[in-house]
């Protein structure tokens, strides 16, 4: 009988494998073979469930993602799914538990197999399946322990299954679960199997305040995929009321602005399919409502600019500017005028893109007409008359009109501010060639320069300017916005100028007489600034009613000296574009800056210092030093300078030149003397901007000392990855990754030897002081090193593309680009590690330590063999300087027999005055003698880490297998594991594989017994050779 039941399974188990087998040529056979497979169980329902697992094992065993195999797995797990004829889940529950044995297994492809059918299986189950609780307890435990699986496609599946328990308030452990590994794959890399488990994670969150914020900094993601899952969730299962503002606008502004084609368009489809059509019923103007556009006026008009080319909104010029109205006027009588009423920000802001879009498309079309002939010329013809025709209509009928429309809104009041701006932006899409229309619209623009500031009083009485206080309207794109429109009304050439000449000298009339009070002195000078950030050269002012000298000699100055803090900041800024405007800088606007920036508070200082900083750019800081006579001095100052507080009371009377002064505001001296830290970290941001600009242009200008290049650029590095300045970072950025390619490896250890606490003088602290300053430097050290190494491989590619070739055989002479190689960066750190005395400190100790972790991952070109030889020199000092340190001992001695390698001639030594010669274009300090040998010191032999043969293995190998005959369609093509790779298991795990094995049920021993540990040492990440969609599927 026991024979006859053998054999019953083993023919049943072939019928199973022949039906897999037939169902994976094509998806077309699967209800058939569903059909066949259910009749198989219900005609031998004792023997079925085992001979399936056995037929399913070949399954277990075979790595890599066809679509046969993956064809084999949806069959599986549909079956499973499914409803049995007699009504009851036993076959599902049984198989569950059997593949929940094989989550356990040391093989990492059964474990990817038996996590990848269990998702299947649960995303596929009715809700009404009856499953116990006690089982889905151990799916959801055994599944969250493969959440850490070190293999990223098993976790993966692991979450894909655990994506339909996460909604339920009773697991809130799997969302925290889920919220964690986000985290900590973030830093991982950017495999498409670790990007995999990222986007996993994203589309399985649920909509909440918490997840939202996540879900946020997952459009931010390097990998396309991941970004594109982000916009997908945020569009399905955030409705636009349920976030707030702030994200609204962060969406679309990331999204539209992203450098992928695919996300932009995933963006494009949230705001068209879900927010304009769903929640707005296609009005644009309600949808910009949701924005707050008066706060985020470039998402506004990125918005709108989308919606236009992707030709969702429909202009016919049935509607006028004046048609888009508030229900009613303010409330005040005064301030209601009754012709018009008073347009919403939205509309203001919807009609200003539309026009000006129709502008743009009636210009191009007109160019492409005029570059062609034909009927192609005719039809462009046709498109920009039809775009300047609805222009006309949009437009007010006249110039009168318009005036009257803008007054309106300037005479409601500061509410009414942003659509008064957007009004006048519209005036440069007006015709002023008529004389009579230009008189009416230049009477406007004078009073519009004749505005006052606007104020409010305080408790006290005292007079608070609204605005920044520095441009006119207290508003910088106001300023711009009225500048644009006098150019448009006096487009003539000069005319601009007098008329705002005539302005300037009404208002300079009570300044000049000095009864003026501060709100008119600021009035007077934000109208100069006005006018002198809008002119080419004071060529314009020749012949005009105010000379140059007269306005800075009367109205510039006196305003810098002036008591008021407010009016002294918009004279500082006016000095500041009057010294760009020279032909060469005068000796009094550069006294002033400087004199402003030492002993001003801090909006003065940072005005001033933004000032000399344009002035070194634009005339070079030889000449600007040369109109204060201390020319003479940048050719030879090299060292460090710092303010201090006697500089301050000198009056700026001594020997230091204009850049020095400002390299000495980046440290602490004299700046925090009259400003608080805050105040000093924006004055330190905008020296930061500045010096980075002249680093990254340093070519402009020779008279800059070489020297000085790597003290400004430790200087930005170490206040780059301070904690103290966070706004440096967002000043600095976008310039700040240009600069780091010319003289990182010069900088490199004067920046680790100024960040690391107890060497230099730097002091520490407590013991998490301590250490947070010591990741804040290695994150520095990390972070230049990446920088130089991309640099270097871009170089190589170059190189390669251009059939260059670096091997010169025989010579050991260094290229032109050694100085600011790694090779050059391993010489600098190997004679600072080697620089130290034998008995050190633990500052020291961990100091070196740090430098010799980057050494060993520097890399080394065949064509510097002269650095080569150099570098295995110095390896003896630097291996006996760390000898405390075993681990990098270790990986030191690697070096050293990498370098021997790499050098063509390695009995031979390297001369003396070679090595010297090369120590001195690096300009190091360092003696190389006949003590110095290239032989490292032997480390200690490492404890053999070779495996004990298993005696499971072992009796693997002697055995055969029954079962080879049914597992042919799904052969194993996994190469065998390179030697060396295999670690032993540790006893602790070896003790929970035994405990696995003794408790698992009897299914699980017939599957897996023949699969345990066949791919345990394969390296390979279970990547397809045919990559399936899993982001279809998942979305399904």
């Amino acid at each position: 009988m026991a024979e006859t039941a053998i054999d019953e399974q083993k023919q049943l188990s072939h019928r199973i494998a022949k039906i897999f087998d037939e169902s994976r040529s094509s998806y077309a056979t699967h209800n058939r073979k569903l059909k066949e497979l259910s009749n198989l169980r219900s005609s031998s329902p004792q023997h079925f469930f085992f001979s399936l697992c056995r037929a399913l094992s070949p399954i277990f065993t075979f790595q890599r993602r066809t679509a046969s195999a993956e064809r084999v797995i949806r069959f599986v797990s549909v079956f499973a799914s499914a409803k049995s004829s007699a009504g009851d889940d036993v076959f599902l529950e049984d198989f569950l538990r059997f593949l929940l044995s094989g989550t356990t297994a040391a093989a990492k492809t059964a474990r990817f197999r038996s996590c990848q059918i269990i998702s299947e299986i649960i995303m596929r189950l009715p809700d009404d399946a009856e499953v116990s609780d006690d089982l889905w307890d151990e799916v959801i435990d055994s599944m969250m322990l493969r959440v850490g699986d070190k293999i990223p496609v098993i976790r993966t599946f692991a979450i894909r299954a655990l994506s339909r328990f996460v909604n339920d308030s009773e697991n809130s452990d799997i969302l925290e679960l889920f919220l964690q590994t986000l985290d900590s794959e973030q830093n991982a890399l950017s495999a498409a199997t670790v990007q995999d488990v990222r986007k996993t994670i994203i589309l399985a969150l649920p909509p909440s305040n918490a997840t939202s914020v996540v879900i946020m900094g997952c459009t931010l993601d390097v990998s396309e995929s991941v970004r594109k899952a982000a916009y997908f969730v945020l569009a399905n299962k955030f409705p636009l009321q349920s976030l707030s503002i702030k994200l609204r606008a962060l969406i679309l502004q990331r999204g539209l602005s992203d450098r992928s084609p695919a996300v932009v368009k995933e963006c494009l489809k949230l705001m068209k399919d879900e927010w304009l059509s769903r929640c707005c019923d296609g009005n644009c103007v309600k949808l910009l409502k949701y924005l707050d556009v008066e706060t985020y006026e470039s998402v506004g008009i990125s918005i709108m600019t989308a919606l236009l080319e992707a030709e969702m909104i429909a202009m016919d010029g049935s509607q006028r500017i004046k048609k888009f109205k508030e229900s009613s006027c303010a409330e005040d009588g005064d301030n209601c005028n009754q012709d018009f009423q008073l347009l919403e920000p939205e509309a203001a802001l919807y009609w200003r893109v539309v026009c000006q879009y129709l502008q743009t498309q009636a210009q191009e079309k007109g160019s492409d007409a005029a570059a062609t002939m034909g009927t192609e010329a005719a039809v462009y013809a046709a498109e920009a008359s039809d775009n300047n025709d609805l222009l006309e209509k949009l437009l007010p009928a006249t110039v009168s009109e318009y005036v009257e429309l803008v007054q309106a809104h300037i005479n409601a009041g500061p509410n009414y501010r942003f659509v008064s701006r957007q009004l006048l932006l519209l005036g440069a899409l007006l015709d002023f060639s008529d004389a009579t229309i230009r008189r009416i619209a230049g009477t406007f623009v004078q009073d519009l320069l004749r505005r006052p500031i606007e104020y409010e009083m305080d408790s006290d009485g005292n007079k608070l300017v609204i605005g920044d206080g520095i441009n006119l309207g207290g508003d910088r794109d106001w300023a711009n916005a009225v500048a644009g429109l006098i150019k448009k009304v006096h487009a003539a050439d000069g005319e601009f100028e007098e008329v705002v000449l005539g302005v300037v000298g009404e208002l300079a009339r009570p300044c000049r007489e000095r009864t003026a009070d501060f709100l008119e002195w600021m009035h007077c000078l934000a109208v100069i600034g006005l006018l002198l950030e809008n002119m080419k050269s004071f060529r314009c002012l020749q012949g005009k009613s105010i000379e140059p000298c007269e306005l800075m000699n009367s109205l510039l100055l006196p305003g810098a000296k002036h008591l008021n803090l407010d009016v002294q900041r918009v004279a500082v800024r006016c000095l500041g574009l009057y010294g760009l405007l020279e032909r060469k800088p005068s000796e009094e606007v550069v006294n002033q800056l400087v004199l402003s920036f030492v002993k001003g508070p801090s909006p003065v200082s940072l005005l001033a210092g933004e000032g000399l900083i344009d002035l070194l750019m634009w005339q070079g800081p030889q000449e600007v030093d040369r109109v204060i006579g201390q020319d003479a001095l940048l050719q030879v100052r090299d060292r460090r300078v710092d303010l201090t507080a006697d500089l301050c009371r000198k009056n700026c009377d001594v020997n230091l030149g204009v850049l020095d002064l400002l390299f000495a505001g980046l440290g602490s001296g004299v700046l925090s003397k009259t400003m608080d830290s805050d105040e000093n970290e924006y004055v330190k941001a905008a020296l930061g901007e500045g010096f980075a600009k002249i680093l990254l242009l340093s070519e402009n200008y020779p008279s800059i000392p070489a020297s000085l290049h790597s003290l400004i650029l430790v200087k930005l590095i170490n206040m780059y990855f301070s904690e103290e300045n966070h706004e440096l970072q967002r000043y600095t950025c976008i310039t700040f990754l240009e600069i780091l390619s010319k003289h990182l490896s010069e900088a490199f250890v004067p920046v680790l030897r100024a960040t690391w606490p107890g060497i230099n003088g730097n002091h520490g602290g407590s013991t998490t002081m301590i250490s947070n300053m010591r990741k804040r430097a290695v994150q520095a050290s990390r972070f230049m090193l990446q920088m130089m190494q991309s640099r270097l491989y871009q170089k190589e590619a170059d190189d390669n593309s251009d059939g260059v070739s670096e091997d010169h055989e025989g010579t050991v002479e260094s290229s032109d680009d050694f100085e600011t190689g790694e090779e050059g960066l391993a010489i600098r750190i190997a004679t600072e590690v080697a620089s130290f005395h034998m008995k050190k400190t633990a500052a020291e100790k961990s100091y070196i330590s740090a430098l010799c972790k980057i050494i060993v991952l520097l890399h080394f070109r065949v064509s510097e063999q002269g650095a080569i030889k150099l570098m295995r020199v110095l390896l003896n000092r630097i291996v006996e300087s760390v000898s405390h340190d075993k681990e990098v001992s270790k990986e030191l001695t690697n070096l050293a027999g990498n370098l021997k390698s790499l050098d063509r001639s390695p009995d031979e030594e390297l001369p003396q005055d070679q090595a010297n010669t090369i120590l001195e274009r690096l300009g190091l300090d360092y003696k190389v003698n006949e003590h110095h040998s290239r032989e490292v010191p032997p480390t200690p032999a490492p404890r053999s880490t070779r495996p004990n043969r298993s005696r499971r293995r072992a009796k693997c190998e002697e055995s055969s297998s029954s079962d080879e005959d049914g597992s042919d369609s799904l052969t194993s093509a996994v190469p065998t594991s390179a030697v060396g790779l295999s670690s032993t298991r540790s006893q602790r795990a070896s003790k929970t594989a035994a405990l696995t094995k003794m408790t698992a049920s009897r299914a699980a021993k017939i599957a897996f017994d023949e699969i345990e540990e066949e791919d345990e040492e394969d390296g390979s990440d279970l990547m397809s050779e045919e990559e399936s969609d899993d982001s279809d599927s998942l979305a399904q």
